[in-house]
C-alpha cells in the first residue's frame, strides 16, 4: 500500500530537500547492513489483492469510495481508480499451514468487498484487465481523489512532455494514445511477497528474476484488452506504457522505463537503490526523518520514509523492499508480475509455485548467475508475457526448453522439494502444484480461454456483448472457485442486459474508419463508398483531426450539376463544418440530434481528434434488438 501523505507540487528547494532525504536514508540502510541489523532467519510471505468493480452488467462501476466508507476493515485501500479496490493480506511466516491461510483470508476478503458491493448494485471481479474497460472510461473523473495521484499524474506528464502511447501486437493490433496515466488503471495485479534475510538477499533477488519466466508463462491472465487478442499478460506492456517519463529523445538514447525488469543481476541492494536514484527524478514528496543515521546508532530503526516513496514510484518488476516491525527491520522481494484471478487457488496456486521455486532453487550450491545470461532471463520473461505456455526457454547452461516441459519435468519437482522443505503441509503441496500441474496439462491459462473464447463467439454478436459475455463467464467461475484448467469456454450470457453495451456511442461506434484528405480526389471518395458500401466517409487532416465530412448526395449532386472534373478536390464538396458527438454522448441523445438535425452520419471526436463514426445503420443494428424482444413477447403472449 502506498504513502498517501503526500505533497502535490512543491517549490525546486522542497525537492531538493527531499532528494537529499532520499540520499539520507540510503545512507542510513547501508549502516543496517554493514551492522547486521536486518532481521535473519524469518521466511514470512505476504501478498496484495487487487479487484475490479463492475456493475451488474459487467461494465466498470466507480463505487470504490462508498464501499470503503461501507468496509471499514484496515486490510481494505484505495487503488488509482475508483472503479478499483485493494485488500492488503496479512503476513505469515512461511511454515505449516500459510499457504492454506492465505488462501482462506483472500476468499474473506473477496467475500466481504462481495457484501458491501452488492449494497452498491455492483459485483466483484478477478481479473488481470477487465475487457470491459474502454478507453472512454479512462478519464481522470474516474481517479480516485487522493493528492498522490493527481500529482502522480502531473509529474508524468510534465516529465514526459507528451501524451502516454500504447502499441501492443498479438493476434489483433492496438495503437492508442492517451493524455493522463489512466491507462495503470487497467490492471489489476495479484503482488506477492517474500521476506530474506539481509546477508541472502542479492542471491534471492537474482533467483526471483531468473524464475519470474516460467512463473509468468503459468499465470498470464490478461489476453484482452476489450476484443483486442494481444499479448497473453498484456497488462505488462500496459504498465509500461503508462508509466513511461521518457521523451522521444530519451527513447532514442536506450534510457530505461520506471517500469522495468533491469539490465543485469545485481550485486548488493543499496547498488539496486543508487542506481534507481540515478536514473530516476524524484517524482513526489513528502514528511521524511531528519537524521536516519543518527537514529540508527542510537538504536532507533527509520523507517526510510523518503527513499521508500521514491521507491515505490519505480517499478521494478521485482522491487526491493524495506520495513520495520516492532523496531526490527527487514527485507522483501516484492514480485509484481502476478495478474489478478482468474481464481483465487489459481492465485495461491501462482504464489506457491513461486515461493516454492525460490525455496527450493536457494538451496542448490550454485549462484544463478553462473549458470544464466541475464539478457537470457528478460528475453524469457518477456517471451512468457507476449505467449504465455506457448514460449521457448533459455534456461540453466544454456539448454533451450520448451515452457511446459520445463514446467512439468524439473520446475514443479523442484518447488515441491522447496515447499517441503520449509515445512510446508503435505496436502497443501499437493493442492496447489497440482492445480498448475493441471493447468499446464490442459494447455489453458486464464489468458488463453480468454482469447479462445472470445474467437469462437459467435461473430454476429456486438464486440461489448462478446466481452460482457466473457467477465459474466468468469464472474460464474470464480463464484464457484474453479480452477481455470476446468473453465468451460464462455457463451454469449443471455442474462445481460444488451442495452448495457449500447448506452454510450463509444460502445458500438466503428473504429475501423476508411477517411479521405481534404486535397483527395472526389473520384477517391466515391470509390471508396463504392468498394465498402458506405454512405459517409469522414475528413481529417494529418494529425488526425475531423475537419469535414464527405456525403454520397454531395458527390451526386455534383456529378448532376455537371460540375465534376477530373480535378476535383474532396475539400469542394465536403460539408466543412459537419455535426459531430463525443464517446461519451447518449445513444438517446445522439438519436434525438440526427433527426433534430437531419442527418445520417455522426463522426465521433474525442480531445479534438476522430475516433469514430455512428450512421444510420448502427442504430437500426441497435434498433432490431429491440424490435426482435418486444415482437417475441407480443408473439408469446398471444
Amino acid at each position: 500500500m502506498g504513502e498517501q501523505n503526500i505533497s502535490r507540487g512543491g517549490s525546486d528547494e522542497s525537492k531538493r530537500a527531499f532528494t537529499r532525504a532520499v540520499l539520507n536514508d540510503l545512507r542510513a540502510l547501508e549502516l543496517m547492513m554493514s551492522e547486521g541489523l536486518i532481521e535473519r532467519g524469518a521466511r514470512r510471505i505476504g501478498a496484495e489483492q487487487e479487484m475490479f468493480i463492475t456493475d451488474n452488467n459487467y461494465g466498470p462501476n466507480c463505487t470504490a469510495l462508498k464501499l470503503l466508507e461501507d468496509i471499514k476493515d484496515e486490510r481494505f485501500t484505495n487503488e488509482i481508480a475508483l472503479f478499483n479496490i485493494e485488500a492488503n493480506l496479512t503476513p505469515r511466516r512461511f511454515e505449516g499451514k500459510c499457504l492454506r491461510q492465505m488462501e482462506e483470508e483472500i476468499k474473506e476478503v473477496i467475500s466481504i468487498a462481495k457484501k458491501h458491493a452488492a449494497d452498491h448494485d455492483s459485483k466483484i471481479i478477478l481479473a488481470g484487465i477487465l475487457p470491459t474497460l474502454r478507453q472512454m472510461d479512462l478519464t481522470m473523473d474516474n481517479v480516485t481523489p487522493v493528492d498522490r495521484y493527481f500529482e502522480l499524474n502531473d509529474r508524468l506528464k510534465e516529465i514526459r512532455g507528451s501524451d502516454f502511447r500504447m502499441d501492443i501486437r498479438g493476434i489483433d493490433e492496438l495503437s492508442v494514445t492517451h493524455d493522463n496515466f489512466m491507462l495503470e488503471a487497467m490492471n489489476t495485479s495479484f503482488q506477492v511477497h517474500f521476506q530474506v534475510s539481509g546477508e541472502e538477499f542479492v542471491d534471492m533477488y537474482n533467483l526471483s528474476q531468473a524464475v519470474t519466466a516460467p512463473i509468468m508463462a503459468v499465470a498470464v491472465n490478461s489476453g484482452l484488452i476489450h476484443h483486442n487478442r494481444l499479448w497473453h499478460e498484456s497488462r505488462i506492456a500496459v504498465f509500461q506504457t503508462s508509466i513511461d517519463t521518457r521523451s522521444t529523445t530519451h527513447q532514442k538514447r536506450g534510457t530505461y522505463p520506471r517500469v522495468h525488469f533491469g539490465d543485469s543481476w545485481i550485486d548488493s541492494i543499496v547498488d539496486v537503490f543508487r542506481d534507481d536514484i540515478s536514473r530516476f527524478s524524484v517524482m513526489l514528496t513528502s514528511e521524511f526523518e531528519n537524521d536516519p543515521v543518527e537514529m540508527v546508532r542510537q538504536g532507533v530503526i527509520p523507517k526510510l520514509k523518503a527513499l521508500m516513496l521514491h521507491n515505490g514510484t519505480v517499478y521494478r518488476w521485482n522491487r526491493p523492499c524495506y520495513g520495520v516491525k516492532d523496531n526490527i527491520p527487514h527485507l522483501r522481494i516484492e514480485n509484481r508480475v502476478l495478474p489478478s484471478g482468474p481464481s483465487v487457488i489459481d492465485e495461491v496456486a501462482n504464489a506457491a509455485f513461486y515461493f516454492g521455486l525460490m525455496s527450493g532453487l536457494s538451496r542448490k550450491s550454485y549462484d544463478v548467475r553462473d549458470h544464466m545470461r541475464f539478457s537470457s532471463a528478460r528475453s524469457n520473461f518477456l517471451q512468457a508475457c507476449r505467449t504465455g505456455l506457448e514460449s521457448h526457454f533459455e534456461w540453466f547452461d544454456g539448454i533451450a526448453r520448451p515452457a511446459s516441459e520445463l514446467i512439468l519435468t524439473e520446475l514443479l519437482p523442484e518447488a515441491a522439494n522447496g515447499l517441503k522443505a520449509s515445512g510446508i503441509d503435505d496436502d497443501d503441496i499437493e493442492r496447489y502444484l497440482g492445480t498448475i500441474e493441471q493447468r499446464v496439462g490442459a494447455k489453458q491459462t486464464g489468458a488463453s480461454w480468454a482469447i479462445k473464447s472470445i474467437t469462437e463467439m459467435d461473430s454476429n454478436v456486438h464486440v461489448d456483448e462478446q466481452v460482457r459475455s466473457v467477465v459474466a463467464e468468469m464472474h460464474k467461475q470464480q463464484e464457484n472457485d474453479t480452477p481455470i484448467a476446468q473453465w468451460p469456454l464462455a457463451k454469449t450470457a443471455k442474462h445481460i442486459d444488451w442495452r448495457a453495451s449500447f448506452a454510450k456511442l463509444g460502445q458500438f461506434m466503428t473504429t475501423k474508419l476508411l477517411t479521405v484528405r481534404p486535397d483527395d480526389s472526389m473520384d477517391l471518395a466515391a470509390s471508396i463508398m463504392d468498394w465498402k458500401h458506405v454512405r459517409h466517409v469522414p475528413v481529417e487532416n494529418d494529425k488526425g483531426e475531423l475537419v469535414g465530412l464527405v456525403s454520397h448526395r454531395s458527390i451526386l449532386k455534383k456529378v448532376v450539376e455537371g460540375k465534376h472534373k477530373d480535378s476535383t478536390a474532396v475539400h469542394e464538396i465536403m460539408n466543412s463544418n459537419p455535426i459531430f458527438a463525443k464517446p461519451k454522448t447518449d445513444t438517446v441523445e445522439a438519436i434525438r440530434i440526427m433527426r433534430e438535425k437531419k442527418v445520417s452520419c455522426l463522426p465521433i471526436v474525442d480531445e479534438g481528434k476522430l475516433v469514430g463514426v455512428v450512421t444510420e445503420y448502427d442504430l437500426v443494428k441497435i434498433a432490431s434488438h429491440l424490435l426482435e424482444d418486444v415482437l417475441t413477447d407480443f408473439t408469446t403472449d398471444k
